[in-house]
């Protein structure tokens, strides 16, 4: 029984505090192994190892005392996972499509020989090999590049539109895609349990912030035909069920203005294209985790609210004990529900928190979501 499982979750972030928060409701018990019991999962859940993720030695050991392992961030030792696996742990996602899908240049490659849509592109050495295949022509402008492994939150991306902007190119090995002439940027949550079942959640519109390179804000359901919500709840089932995943998967989708959607990337966790789920919908995508990873019955994706999702980043010019400016002016108005991470420094763009504003009337959305993007703001108080 589910019930009795201990799920061992690898990284003690906020998405770890979201789902100890969910998995409390049914007393499910979960472990944590992070670098410290201060980040935001050790301030929600009593049973927080201190490690690192990314040690072969401290993931085998946390594994060992756990029922079932899983992650809420891709960088994992799979090493030990693989070991772990080998001993009759059950691990969620598998490590050998971790392997694949925290490396992007494999992941690409995964789509491609699996026809799956996706824009082109080719892989690449460091910024030397880049240069030079410039310079052959073989690489021609506009492109995006993308670090293979360790982007995250925006970080190792680097969109090249012009020869004045080669000192954006990063130093490390790379996927180099075809700018896509993107209308809209999509993202879907997927749920999978081992008994095949799968759960698809109402696909999500993503606005990125240009200056910090990530998600300012999402609308769900996306404004988009039901042919488009179609293509893109049948892409996420396809990406999965290749996968093979057990758990939530991600899948981060650009839709053309010729209409074709097609995978940017994906995440085999919670994700923050999904923190809306816990105010809008019949089951967030946390408990989601949860079931999937128990190999539970799928809990109903069905929206219970229109919703924006806005994240809560840390001001521009402030670095410091974190004080919430205008907390109490937004708490006040119906439909608006603050998560704040728990993290006590704030720095320049640092996922402090997030807001889900909940409203059917769509006028009245947009206006509490302007108004809370305007008023609330994370900065240090001597400032």
């Amino acid at each position: 029984m589910m019930l009795e499982k201990t799920i061992g979750i690898l990284g003690g972030g906020q998405l770890g505090k979201m789902t100890a928060l969910a998995a409390q409701n049914w007393d499910v018990p979960l472990q944590f192994l992070d670098k410290s019991k201060d980040f935001p999962a050790g301030k929600v859940c009593p049973y927080f190892i201190e490690g690192s993720f990314q040690s072969y030695d401290d993931v085998l050991a946390f594994g060992r005392e756990c029922d079932i392992i899983t992650i809420e961030i891709e960088s994992v030792n799979t090493e030990a996972l693989h070991v772990l696996e080998k001993e009759g742990k059950t691990v969620h996602p598998a490590p050998a499509i971790l392997d694949i899908i925290k490396d992007k240049g494999l992941q690409k490659k995964f789509y491609a020989e699996h026809d799956i849509p996706t824009s082109p592109f080719e892989l690449t050495g460091a910024k030397d090999d880049i240069l030079k295949r410039i310079t052959e022509g073989k690489i021609t402008f506009p492109f995006v590049q993308k670090a293979r492994s360790g982007g995250y939150d925006g970080k190792g991306v680097a969109v090249i539109k012009t020869k004045e902007d080669l000192h954006k190119l990063l130093d490390a090995d790379s996927v180099i895609e075809e700018l896509v002439d993107i209308k809209k940027e999509l993202g879907v949550i997927v749920a999978r349990n081992p008994s095949g079942e799968t759960a698809v959640y109402p696909t999500v519109e993503m606005v990125f912030s240009e200056e910090a390179n990530l998600v300012e804000y999402l609308i769900s359901p996306a404004t988009i035909t039901e042919e488009e919500e179609r293509k893109a709840r049948e892409l996420a089932i396809t990406v999965i069920e290749n996968f093979k995943v057990s758990g939530l998967l991600a899948v981060e989708m650009f839709l053309t203005h010729d209409g074709e959607v097609m995978v940017n990337e994906v995440a085999p966790r919670p994700h923050n294209s999904g923190h809306h789920t816990i105010d809008a919908c019949v089951t967030s995508q946390y408990e989601q985790l949860i079931r999937a990873v128990s190999d539970a019955p799928l809990g109903s994706t069905e929206m219970t609210s229109s919703a924006i999702m806005l994240n809560l980043l840390g001001e521009p010019g402030h670095t410091g004990k974190a004080f919430y400016e205008g907390f109490e002016d937004c708490i006040a108005l119906p439909g608006v529900k603050i998560h704040i991470y728990g993290k006590e420094i704030t720095k320049p763009f640092r996922k402090m928190g997030h807001i889900t504003i909940v409203d059917d009337n769509p006028k009245t959305l947009r206006e509490k979501a302007r108004f809370v993007k305007e008023n609330l703001k994370v900065i240090t108080k001597d400032k």
